[in-house]
Order: C-alpha cells, then sequence, then structure tokens
C-alpha cells in the first residue's frame, strides 16, 4: 500500500495569531521580534512584510531598512505555544501519527485513516476545515506519499494552500526546481552543486549514480533518491520513539 503522508504547515504563524488577536494589525507588515533600534533578530514576518523582503532569521535592523513601514511586535512565545498545542489537538483527531517538527507544523502519516476520514487530500481539506473553525488560522498541507514530498507540497502554494504530488508526476514536478529545494541542501552543499554544474532538481536526475558518486562521495545516493522524489523516513511520534530508546533523533 502507498503511504499517505502529510505536512501541515501553519502560514506566518506568529505574524499571524498578532493579526488574528489585533484587528489593526490584519492586512498590515507584521514583523514579530526585536525593535529595530535592538540587537536582535526577526522571529516572523507576515505576508505583507515579506513582500518587502523581510525573513524570519534576518536583523531587525535590515528588516526595518527593507520595510520602514513595518509594525514590530515582541513575540509572545507562551501564546503561541498555547495555540500550537490546540492545532496538535487537531491533527491528533485524524491520526495518532503525528511527528511535530516545530510549533507550527508537524508530519501526519494518515495511511490507516483513509477509510474513516476518506482519501488523504479529502484528510488535508477536513485539517485546513478544522484549524480555521477552532484558530481562525490558515495553514499549507501537503500531500504525498513520502515525507520530503509532502514538505515540498505544502511550501509550493503558500499562504492557504493544499498541494497533491502524485507518485506519476513526482519526477516531472521536482525536474525544474532549485537543488536548494532538496531536503537538507543547504548553502554548502548548494554551491558544491552549482560548482559542478547542478543547478536544478532535474540536473541530478539525468546523472548516473556513478558519475553522481565520483562528484560527491558518500551523499550520492541520498541527494538522487530524494532528487527521484523517494524517501523511506517513517512519520516518527514521541511514543514511538521512547518505545524504542531514550535517544532523540532529530532529522
Amino acid at each position: 500500500m502507498t503511504r499517505a503522508i502529510l505536512h501541515v504547515d501553519m502560514d506566518a504563524f506568529y505574524a499571524s495569531v498578532e493579526q488574528r488577536d489585533n484587528p489593526d494589525l490584519r492586512g498590515k507588515p507584521v514583523i514579530v521580534g526585536a525593535e529595530p533600534r535592538e540587537r536582535g533578530v526577526v522571529a516572523a514576518a507576515s505576508y505583507e512584510a515579506r513582500k518587502f523582503g523581510v525573513h524570519s532569521a534576518m536583523p531587525s535592523r535590515t528588516a526595518y531598512k527593507l520595510c520602514p513601514q513595518g509594525i514590530f511586535v515582541p513575540p509572545d512565545m507562551k501564546k503561541y505555544g498555547q495555540v500550537s498545542k490546540q492545532i496538535m489537538t487537531i491533527l491528533g483527531t485524524f491520526t495518532p501519527f503525528v511527528q511535530p517538527v516545530s510549533v507550527d507544523e508537524a508530519f501526519l502519516d494518515v495511511t490507516g485513516s483513509t477509510q474513516k476520514f476518506g482519501d488523504a487530500q479529502t484528510i488535508a481539506r477536513g485539517i485546513k476545515t478544522e484549524i480555521r473553525a477552532q484558530t481562525g488560522l490558515t495553514a499549507s498541507v501537503g500531500v504525498a506519499s513520502n515525507k520530503f514530498l509532502a514538505k515540498l507540497a505544502s511550501d509550493l502554494n503558500k499562504p492557504d494552500g493544499l498541494t497533491v504530488i502524485t507518485e506519476a508526476n513526482k519526477v516531472e514536478l521536482l525536474a525544474p526546481l532549485p537543488v536548494s529545494k532538496i531536503w537538507g541542501v543547504g548553502k554548502i552543499t548548494e554551491k558544491r552543486l552549482h560548482e559542478l554544474g547542478l543547478q536544478t532538481i532535474g540536473d541530478i536526475q539525468r546523472l548516473q549514480i556513478d558519475e553522481l558518486r565520483d562528484r560527491l562521495g558518500d551523499t550520492a545516493e541520498h541527494l538522487h533518491a530524494l532528487a527521484m522524489g523517494e524517501d523511506d523516513r517513517e512519520v516518527v511520534t514521541d511514543e514511538e520513539s521512547k518505545s524504542i530508546s531514550s535517544e532523540h533523533t532529530f532529522d
């Protein structure tokens, strides 16, 4: 049976919570983080602020230069944590296999839930509807057969998106995307791939695995598998981890 994996990613989570709770902030460029006169970074930016190039982890001073009309709001982590618990509870009503990745995103394995709730896309719609009804917030959801594709899908049509990647279209869909879209490819690996003339995921797909191994060494198989849309990592819940060992494993 093909697995049914969802990746639920809240849209501009901290900023969206602030806009929800303060109507005066709605439709305006909200920047959650340190004041621009302070040394600190942006924790989250609303989509109105992102249009100016503001993004999380950016120094607040830089954010102010890009968006001087931005409204800076100090983070309220206690409040965000409470909303996060509410969201994770909603996810747990659709499947016991929920793996939170952070306060605003999680993987779900809904393979065993389809008989009760309908196919994976129907479940994704149900999750989005429940989150909006109970929290007033929007989420983007990716649907696929594995974690890599589900995470990628959730990011393709933000905000408030629902994207399905199928086994039939995955290779074609991945091909034109930049190599930076591969899970785990950071700035250093991206630079290395560019130096090798590999700009898109399709460039990696077209290489023979032996040639890729000559160029990249031990990481070749993993990168090539992801480029082909293959990923066998499981959705791991806290309960499962504790039953295996006392260690925590991070992707």
